[in-house]
């Protein structure tokens, strides 16, 4: 069973969703427009705080794919998890396939997107639109001589359920510099970045404007996460 509207809207579905996650039942919500830049509809259909209140519900998987091949990835977890209700969290925007990205990797929920030689600097957490952002500023600041490791976060609850090991191996504990690129609240995100990172989130609603100027004004920019790598770098 599905269900699929705009991602906002998920606040009218809420009692439902909960109840499929307390039930175990597999539905998969396919929720677009996932964030500011949808634009024109305004902050009324702006979705900041919807995905991070929805990983707080228990036994449901939130997806937030990057690209093609995590999208296919996300719906071949989801299909084959019938005792846990899926959210696909879609962009509105058209979105670059990345190279690196895998389709099995998505069952992971977090993986090493692009590396540098040696141990990094700083690590790039991103998410659905705004990965593209991660790994393009990630080649600036590789060009400028900085190791920086960029990691794919599709699905929160399955990187948690990922070995210890495992999770030291993407998000090793000696690095702490760490920057998370997500167009929604910041809420859920420190137990990552701790208190020496930083995020470029939306703390607050969005306006009404073009979706690429929504995105440019409240920083979701290549160059607004170069300088908050630098700044952190120091």
């Amino acid at each position: 069973p599905y269900g699929g509207t705009f991602l906002v809207f998920a606040d009218y579905m809420r009692g439902s969703m909960r109840l499929s996650a307390l039930s175990e039942l597999g539905v998969i919500y396919v929720l677009t427009h996932d964030s500011i830049g949808v634009g024109e509809d305004g902050p009324t259909h702006q979705p900041v705080e919807t995905i991070p209140s929805l990983r707080a519900i228990p036994n449901m998987l939130v997806f937030r794919p990057g690209d093609g091949n995590e999208t296919s990835g996300a719906y071949k977890v989801a299909i084959n998890n019938r005792h846990r209700p899926s959210v696909l969290a879609l962009s509105r925007q058209a979105m670059a396939n990345q190279a690196n990205s895998g389709i099995d990797k998505v069952a992971l929920g977090g993986y090493i997107l692009e590396d540098c030689s040696g141990s990094p600097e700083l690590i790039l957490i991103g998410t659905g639109s705004e990965l593209d952002l991660c790994v393009q500023a990630a080649k600036q600041l590789t060009a400028d001589g900085r190791k920086v490791r960029v990691v794919s976060m599709p699905c929160v609850e399955l990187f948690l359920e990922q070995s210890a090991a495992y999770q030291e191996e993407v998000l090793p504990n000696a690095v702490r510099k760490r920057i998370v690129v997500e167009a929604a609240e910041s809420f859920g995100w420190h137990k990552f970045i701790g208190l020496d990172g930083d995020s470029v989130t939306m703390n607050r609603f969005g306006a009404s404007a073009p979706g690429g100027t929504c995105m440019k004004e409240f920083g979701f920019t290549v160059e607004n996460v170069v300088a908050k790598s630098k700044a952190l770098l120091g």
